[in-house]
């Protein structure tokens, strides 16, 4: 180790979230918890195939007549 070596910068952002996870160890459960709600999800492709197929093409310009 150096004798001029500065110790590790932490950023006040980097603190804070070491902090709160220190106070709050259940955050990351949380968190993951609530990522699986919206997220973590089975894909079925062959619906997401018919939905894909049954969408209607938009005008180049939506709000010009068809006159």
């Amino acid at each position: 180790m150096s004798f001029f070596r500065r110790p590790d910068y932490e950023s006040d952002t980097t603190q804070f979230i070491n902090q709160l996870k220190a106070t709050k160890p259940e955050l990351d459960a949380q968190q993951r918890a609530g990522r699986a709600l919206l997220w973590d999800k089975q894909v079925d492709r062959d619906i997401w195939q018919e939905y894909n197929a049954g969408r209607v093409a938009q005008q180049p310009y939506v709000y010009q007549s068809k006159s």
